[in-house]
């Protein structure tokens, strides 16, 4: 399994008038946490893309646990539970306060799509070989 984690600050403009951070920012959260993960294996969506591998969202889910407030320091934790062998990445991820609770569960899964052609495609090889080693079983 890989696993990474990032910090984000909650500013006062995604908070809500109940002063609880707006459920639709959770997205944004997430995709830090991702952007995050991959950079910290040393790569980034800008590279993918450079290699003519783009990967858009085909499913976002969460659940919301318990508030965050503003001025919160937030940890999101980014998880690959599975090697990704065709077209699809799934990342599990979770948000978490400065004490440490559980504030919010997500799920996303991302496809690998060829740039050109706008088909389905795998991983890049760089990025794959990369990953694997994170991976006590290989998937074939």
């Amino acid at each position: 399994m890989f696993e990474s984690t990032t910090q984000i600050r909650v500013r006062y403009a995604e908070t809500d008038q109940m002063n609880v951070v707006y459920h639709g920012n959770y997205a944004q959260y997430f995709e830090v946490g991702r952007a995050e993960s991959i950079r910290s294996l040393g790569f980034t969506y800008k590279d993918m893309e450079a290699m003519g591998v783009v990967m858009p969202i085909v499913e976002l889910h969460s659940k919301f646990i318990r508030p965050a407030h503003y001025d919160d320091l937030l940890t999101v934790k980014t998880m690959l539970k599975e090697l990704p062998v065709d077209h699809r990445i799934e990342f599990f991820q979770e948000v978490y306060n400065a004490e440490g609770k559980l504030l919010t569960i997500g799920r996303v899964v991302l496809y690998f799509i060829d740039a050109k052609t706008k088909e389905k495609t795998v991983m890049p090889s760089q990025l794959f070989d990369t990953i694997k080693p994170y991976f006590n079983k290989t998937q074939d």
